[in-house]
């Protein structure tokens, strides 16, 4: 991407004028740059570390998945993947849990409008003050098996893990048809 577009998404973020999903995983992407090198159009005026994640990062996050041009969608496979990036790029948080909030609801979010289920907007679903319990799938009635399977594969292995995000797909897998015994092998964990 060249440094033009680069300017061109960033002035996009801090003006709200993310228009479509696919510019939303761009931004975040950015972000993901920004997490893993220190540096970058979103770290800018502020010190930052390189591989850290800080309350200014996850709140760059959440303006992106609640820009006006998004809001009414669902979050995408790509913004839940880009989502899955910057948790991987950050070795170090200072956010105070709001990133993996923000990480474990937008992935829920996704997951849920992909089979089919209804979801509320993603202010109402991507906010620190709505609990996740209250609109997420808690069974397996409807939920899509291969988006399941998607994010077992997104989280197998990795180093940091989200146990909101971990805890509501283990409860819906478990009710499944996945037996329950297979988790532990789905999440590389021991129960």
């Amino acid at each position: 991407m060249s440094s033009v577009a680069v300017a061109d998404l960033v002035g996009a973020i801090e003006t709200s004028e993310i228009v479509d999903r696919r510019t939303a995983a761009q931004a975040l992407a950015i972000v993901r740059d920004g997490v893993i090198t220190g540096e970058g159009p979103t770290t800018r005026g502020r010190i930052h570390f390189s591989r850290a994640l800080d309350a200014d990062d996850a709140a760059w996050c959440a303006r992106i998945l609640t820009a006006a041009g998004v809001e009414s969608q669902p979050v995408s496979r790509a913004e839940a993947e880009a989502l899955f990036a910057i948790n991987d790029a950050a070795a170090e948080r200072s956010d105070g849990g709001r990133f993996d909030d923000l990480f474990a609801k937008a992935v829920v979010h996704h997951a849920a409008s992909a089979s089919g289920l209804p979801v509320p907007s993603r202010t109402v679903a991507l906010s620190p003050d709505t609990a996740i319990e209250s609109w997420a799938p808690t069974r397996a009635v409807g939920v899509n098996i291969e988006v399941l399977e998607w994010i077992a594969h997104m989280m197998r292995g990795k180093r940091v893990s989200n146990r909101t995000l971990m805890t509501l797909v283990a409860t819906i897998v478990g009710a499944a048809t996945l037996p329950l015994a297979t988790l532990p092998n789905v999440f590389d964990i021991g129960m």
